[in-house]
């Protein structure tokens, strides 16, 4: 598929480029996507949370009333979960939520994600940003003259610039990575996808190794 190359002030400059219809144009599998942004969020969790049960809890071991004859249940100890101050029921454990994706699996759902943005038109070309230091008001002027400014947007650049990254940065609905980078969960949480002219040829270049 061909798309409109455009500059920063979003008018078309006359140029096309080709989308590879075997990461743009697939058929999208929601499976493998739910797979790969279900473990790009697990992978964010640190799992450090922890409550402490009743062996843990530091307290008397002493029996605290007779069996029998109290009118009321019996009990004990002190650290029971019944009692205020006690262990807690099936509390919260250190673990590792992580788990494995298949690579095949995760190249399918970035191909997925984006057929899906292409097909709906949120994929954006444009020829180069060029940014002499970094200053949030002019990037604030480019995303105006794409209509971007109350969207969604990930910026995907042919290479680190700092300039760009700096200026984006406080933007909160602003996320610039390189074409090196692009994961299903990014794509799926942008309302448009803007690639730079060469980060088209790099991403492609890169995803069919």
């Amino acid at each position: 598929m061909k798309v409109e190359v455009l500059d920063i002030k979003g008018k078309k400059t006359g140029k096309k480029v080709e989308l590879s219809d075997e990461i743009f144009a697939v058929e999208p599998n929601e499976h493998a996507i739910y797979l790969d942004v279900k473990q790009f969020l697990a992978h964010q969790r640190q799992g450090t949370h922890k409550a402490k049960e009743r062996a843990e809890i530091k307290g008397s071991t002493r029996k605290i009333k007779r069996q029998k004859g109290t009118g009321t249940a019996r009990a004990g100890s002190i650290k029971s979960p019944v009692f205020r101050g006690g262990g807690r029921v099936f509390g919260p454990r250190v673990r590792d939520y992580s788990f494995k994706v298949n690579k095949n699996t995760k190249k399918l759902a970035r191909k997925s994600a984006l057929s899906i943005a292409a097909k709906n038109n949120n994929i954006l070309v444009l020829d180069h940003i060029e940014m002499e230091q970094p200053k949030t008001k002019d990037f604030s002027e480019i995303l105006k003259s794409l209509d971007l400014a109350d969207k969604k947007s990930m910026f995907v650049m042919d290479g680190i610039n700092k300039n760009v990254y700096l200026s984006a940065r406080n933007l909160p609905k602003v996320n610039i990575v390189t074409a090196s980078s692009i994961n299903t969960y990014e794509v799926m949480n942008a309302q448009k996808i803007v690639f730079l002219e060469a980060a088209v040829e790099e991403f492609e270049s890169n995803f069919s190794k």
